[in-house]
């Protein structure tokens, strides 16, 4: 009988979207546990999705139907993504955990003013109100943060930035390409740039590393059971779910990550109380924002 009521606890959509969510929040733990510096570590776990998924013969099936236009507009999100993955990586790296995902919870907040502006479409005045109802929850939040994390947290804004923009291009690839062949022109793109641009890596003070046996067993972790397997499990997952229900549900990936860097990490200590009222302000907003755009727009982000 609890076999039987497990199988079907896994069966449902809404729990395979938070155990995808919450294995998304454990990215930034890894990130902290990793010694690499951001762009190698972003480098490898690229390098690794992309060798499984070519490692699949259904991939190059899902790729050969793909127009040349959309496998270049492919590759600038692939560009975006990497960007926004390399930005998140370093705040982490300059903070902590918590403060690096937190950062990213602004990327509603940015998708509110930067969309109208990308999709030629008019404001829409209750999105910009709900995107300045956050503004008190990131004073909050910078003033829980000791003053040699400040840096992390504004690197992670970029990265909120990066990830809006590759949100409102990503929506419309979504539309055309079939998910697989998407999401290996774009991790495809970014592993071959930083793989080419690996000789200028110095000039940014950073390395080429080959990971040690610690660092390359997170990586695995991190590349496999925090990105395919949270991939493939979305995409059984959205068949059934509403957009709502399933944009709702990445929402509460800070939530998670938070809580687990506390735990783990044990980042309570260095952070104050009103750091966790601004995250709370910051994720009431967005979770408030999450219906409106549930009618139109297509849970999309990066793995």
């Amino acid at each position: 009988m609890k076999a039987a009521r497990a199988g079907f606890a896994l069966d449902n959509p809404y729990v395979q979207m938070h155990i995808c969510v919450l294995l998304w929040g454990f990215t930034a733990i890894l990130g902290k546990l990793i010694s690499l510096a951001a762009i190698p570590l972003v480098f490898w776990r690229l390098l690794i999705v992309i060798l499984c998924l070519l490692a699949w013969p259904p991939v190059w099936r899902c790729l050969a139907g793909v127009r040349r236009r959309d496998v270049v507009i492919a590759m600038g999100a692939g560009v975006l993504v990497t960007l926004h993955w390399i930005s998140f990586y370093a705040s982490i790296k300059l903070s902590n955990a918590s403060v690096g995902v937190t950062s990213i919870a602004l990327a509603p907040v940015f998708l509110a003013f930067v969309e109208p502006i990308l999709s030629r479409r008019p404001f829409v005045r209750r999105e910009a109100l709900l995107a300045l109802v956050a503004i008190p929850g990131v004073i909050l939040v910078v003033g829980g943060i000791p003053a040699n994390m400040l840096g992390g947290f504004a690197v992670g804004g970029l990265a909120a930035l990066f990830v809006a923009v590759f949100g409102i291009v990503n929506k419309q690839l979504t539309m055309r390409v079939p998910a697989l062949a998407l999401t290996v022109i774009e991790m495809g793109t970014g592993a071959g740039l930083l793989g080419v641009l690996i000789p200028a890596w110095h000039s940014l003070g950073v390395a080429f590393v080959v990971p040690g046996r610690d660092d390359l067993a997170w990586l695995l972790i991190l590349s496999i059971a925090c990105t395919l397997l949270p991939f493939a499990l979305a995409m059984v997952a959205l068949r059934k779910l509403s957009t709502f229900s399933a944009q709702l549900a990445v929402n509460m990936e800070p939530v998670y990550a938070v809580a687990i860097a506390s735990t783990v990490l044990g980042e309570s200590r260095q952070l104050q109380w009103w750091f966790y009222l601004g995250v709370a302000l910051i994720l009431g907003s967005v979770l408030v924002n999450a219906r409106p755009r549930a009618v139109d727009r297509p849970c999309a982000g990066p793995l």
